[in-house]
């Protein structure tokens, strides 16, 4: 048995090494020879781009989908799951602002919608908001003012155009991101994501991109390095709950792509941004520092 138990850790270890080979992200020195694409030969193919990634989510079902976006190479954890639509929740307020500022219905990020007075459960809700405060807070009643405003037809264009998930918006026009009509796989996301960094979103102004990059972006973990992200936290009907932390990290001439799913009791994007964090700093994405 203890045997066994070593072969399959090297395994598990040499399937790593080769995703990480296949999208050139080995950090200099911070392998073994155990953990060298070598050794990976005769264990997962690098063409697959599969790795192992169970223990950087433990408690949860996972899925996890990098693109180095330059190269066009993807790896992926758990590629059943991260092929499997399921609600975007909060992450879908990253099209919702692209398509808040192409319609004008938002003019600029500073753009105030003031608080309607109802009391809601997370406390930094109950006040107005701006277009920067609402994305960093994870405001929905600002994203379901903002979408009503919207109107249907062109939310629906506007999702049709970015061939965002299923493209369903039918659960009705403040609601169909929040469990209900409208699906996108972990693939479908880091799709989109890549589609948005490289300027190729139909419709959308060089002026909008820009605001909403800069509004997704992160505290620096550390230099040189530009790190972008939001959560999503939602149930399908009949479904144990799921949380997203899906977003890109920016260094040097490189951009990395990224979604990650955590599915079961307890799931959240608040539970999966630390997670994912943990997965990024493995595979050498970001750096090994306490956050």
């Amino acid at each position: 048995m203890r045997r066994s138990s070593r072969r399959l850790e090297r395994l598990r270890r040499a399937a790593l090494a080769a995703g990480l080979a296949c999208l050139g992200l080995i950090p200099g020195g911070g392998l073994s020879r155990a953990d060298s694409p070598a050794a990976a030969r005769d264990a997962v193919p690098a063409s697959h781009e599969v790795i192992e990634l169970s223990s950087a989510f433990p408690g949860f079902r996972a899925a996890f989908v990098m693109r180095d976006v330059a190269a066009g190479r993807t790896v992926r954890h758990d590629p059943a799951l991260a092929a499997t639509r399921l609600s975007p929740c909060s992450t879908f307020k990253i099209p919702n602002s692209l398509i808040g500022l192409e319609t004008g219905v938002i003019p600029d990020p500073s753009f105030v919608l003031p608080w309607d007075g109802k009391r809601r459960e997370v406390e930094a809700w109950n006040r107005d908001h701006d277009l920067r405060s609402a994305i960093r807070d994870s405001v929905v009643w600002y994203y379901q003012e903002l979408a009503r405003r919207v109107g249907p037809r062109r939310m629906q264009r506007f999702v049709h155009a970015f061939g965002y998930g299923n493209q369903d918006t039918s659960g009705g026009v403040d609601r169909f991101w929040l469990g209900s009509t409208l699906r996108i796989s972990a693939d479908e996301q880091v799709e989109f994501l890549a589609r948005l960094h490289r300027g190729e979103l139909p419709g959308v102004s060089a002026r909008s991109l820009a605001i909403v990059k800069e509004i997704l972006v992160q505290d620096p973990p550390g230099p040189g390095l530009v790190y972008r992200g939001k959560t999503g936290s939602c149930s399908d009907p009949g479904a144990p709950p799921h949380g997203w932390w899906v977003g890109s990290v920016e260094r040097d001439s490189r951009l990395v792509v990224f979604a990650a799913l955590i599915e079961g009791d307890g799931a959240s994007g608040r539970v999966c941004r630390p997670l994912a964090e943990k997965a990024l700093v493995r595979l050498g994405v970001l750096p090994d520092v306490a956050r």
